[in-house]
This record gives structure tokens, sequence and C-alpha cells, in this order.
């Protein structure tokens, strides 16, 4: 896939990731992933690269959230610590496992999602 094809797909699905994570709140990470494997990432270059993509959505969205009243401090200081606890364990798992084993985890976490999604 030569450059300009790449980074019009970056350019492209990075607009569905904002448009997920914006109007769900979320997900957008989930479908990053994905997206920067199809334009040539391995596994954890792309689950790592996943978190600073989003970044500036969440912080955009967490803005816009906050604005509108859709915000709960106590949930979200509680979510806090667990989300840092859960980061660091997630990072260094990250380090430890090969690229095979990540996406493995990462496909039964979608599918597990997808499931819930349905039956809820």
């Amino acid at each position: 896939m030569n450059d300009k094809v790449r980074n019009s797909l970056f350019y492209v699905g990075g607009t569905a990731v904002g448009f997920v994570s914006g109007f769900f709140g979320g997900g957008g990470g989930m479908l990053c992933v994905p997206l920067l494997q199809f334009g040539g990432l391995d596994a954890k270059r792309a689950h790592a690269s996943a978190l600073l993509v989003i970044l500036p959505i969440c912080i955009i969205s967490a803005a816009i959230y906050i604005k509108n009243g859709y915000f709960d401090v106590t949930a979200v200081l509680c979510a806090c610590i667990g989300v840092v606890l859960g980061g660091i364990v997630g990072a260094t798992a990250l380090d430890k496992l090969n690229g095979t084993a990540v996406s493995i985890i990462f496909a039964l976490l979608m599918i597990a999602i997808g499931i819930k999604s349905v039956i809820a």
C-alpha cells in the first residue's frame, strides 16, 4: 500500500473513529486498532498508537459532555483510580505478550462485547 493510499485510509478511518468516540462516549479505540493494523502496523504498535490517536477526541468529547451536564464527579474519580491501575497493568502485559496473543485477546474481547451488546 503506497503512502498516499495509507494516509487517506487513516484520514477516513480517523474520522470514523472520532465519530464513534464522540457519539458513544468511547469505543473509538476498538475501531482504531484494526484500522492501524490494516494500515500496516503490527499488533503491539497498533494498540499502543491507538491510545494516542483517541486522546484528542477523548479530551474534546469530555469537554462537550461536561459543558452539557453529562458528568458525574464521583463516578469519574472512582473510575480514574481503576483506569490508572488497569492502564499500568495493561501496558506492562502488552510489553510481555507476543503480537499473536495480543490480537487473540483483543478479538475475544470484541466478540464478547458484541454479544453482550446484542443481549443487553
